[in-house]
């Protein structure tokens, strides 16, 4: 594999100057005395910050005319420069790897999809390596080097050691996939937990910009779920924030493959629906399309399977709400094809668990495709990158 140029140093030394980068990154352009608003920051603060960045070409200060602070002299916009460096981020999933290549504001450039021939570690490293070349190589055509590489896995995700802990959908347990990854591509890695990842990624430029706190919930293979808690994307002291899919919401319920009964993922996962559409029908159910047809055909057994999960999720939606009372919850993920078949069931246990006011938050759905979440763990490479990652 090609190397790829010589590492930067990005010239950010602390959190205030990260903040503002940040603030600038989802919000702007903004003029000074608005990046400081926004960021609780005086004037002398902002300046101290803009100064290097923009010495380096990391921010650009334009003027606006239509914006005057005082006769004659116009106010200064600043803004990121998107072109002044690239990123590369993967999305895993057991059956393909999906690469973006961004530039610095995380716009994707480019999106391509690899087939996996297995979901074993190796052949994982071998096809991210693969991919991570052909898109190393588009990158030259910008004339930008590549500054760094994001991955998102599902499971336990230990970012700071970059090791995946546990992975039930890939059968991964202790990979150290941030080292084997660095090793393989020669670029910075920074290694997350899809979902978290996909929750920065709405954080600085999806339906997350300018809110303090709010989650974003997954429905698919797994039930994932990000929080956003004072404006960081929360992680836990272990790596395992959020997990709304292992909140048990019926003791009695199916086994779940984390050893307890009744999780929302036990009920609501592609794989417990396609299970119980099987035991119920006594068809040979082959995935969760194949259950959602058959349930959009009025199979009487498939619509109650999907009745059943929506009011799993809305559960689970309402423990989130309940404990952190976040402004807004995002509902994402593939499962969100057969929305209609659940949408009622998770609105109506929703507003029947939520706890007084918590029933205000604003629930909203948000189809996004598997590119998006590779943009996100571009994201976490932007983020390892400037500093603006708490540690």
């Amino acid at each position: 594999m090609s190397s790829p140029s010589s590492a930067e140093t990005f010239p950010v030394s602390t959190p205030a100057a990260a903040q503002i980068f940040t603030t600038l990154l989802s919000q702007g352009p903004l003029t000074r005395l608005e990046v400081g608003r926004r960021a609780g920051l005086s004037a002398a603060a902002v300046t101290k910050a803009v100064r290097p960045l923009i010495e380096a070409g990391y921010l650009v200060e334009d003027t606006d005319e239509d914006a005057r602070p005082a006769p004659g002299r116009p106010a200064s916009l600043v803004r990121v420069d998107g072109g002044r460096a690239l990123f590369i981020g993967l999305k895993v999933t057991g059956e393909e790897i999906i690469g973006v290549l961004t530039d610095l504001c995380c716009r994707i450039l480019l999106a391509r999809h690899l087939p996996l021939p297995a979901p074993h570690p190796e052949a994982v490293l071998a096809a991210a390596g693969d991919l991570v070349q052909e898109l190393l190589t588009e990158a030259d055509g910008f004339g930008v080097r590549v500054a760094g590489l994001g991955i998102a896995v599902s499971g336990d995700v230990d970012r700071s050691e970059g090791v995946v802990r546990y992975s039930p959908f890939l059968d991964w347990r202790e990979v150290p996939l941030g080292e084997l990854a660095a090793t393989t591509t020669g670029l910075p890695v920074t290694v997350d937990n899809d979902v978290r990842a996909l929750t920065v990624a709405e954080q600085w430029f999806g339906a997350g910009v300018g809110l303090s706190d709010f989650a974003v919930v997954t429905v698919g293979a797994g039930i994932g779920c990000g929080l956003v808690v004072h404006g960081r994307v929360v992680a836990g002291a272990h790596g395992v924030a959020g997990e709304i899919g292992h909140v048990t919401v019926d003791p009695a319920g199916p086994p779940c493959h984390c050893g307890n009964r009744g999780c929302v993922e036990a009920i609501a996962g592609d794989a417990a629906i396609v299970q119980r559409v099987r035991e119920a029908t006594g068809l040979e159910v082959t995935d969760a399309a194949h259950a959602a047809a058959l349930a959009h055909q009025g199979v009487a057994a498939a619509r109650e399977a999907y009745a059943r999960a929506g009011e799993a999720i809305g559960r689970g939606i309402a423990t989130v709400a309940n404990l952190l009372g976040p402004e807004r919850v995002i509902i994402s993920g593939e499962g969100l094809a057969a929305y209609d078949l659940f949408a009622e069931q998770i609105r109506e246990a929703f507003a029947e668990a939520a706890f007084g006011s918590a029933a205000q938050c604003d629930v909203q759905t948000r189809p996004l495709p598997f590119e998006e979440w590779a943009r996100g763990a571009a994201a976490t490479a932007i983020q390892s990158f400037t500093g603006s990652h708490p540690r």
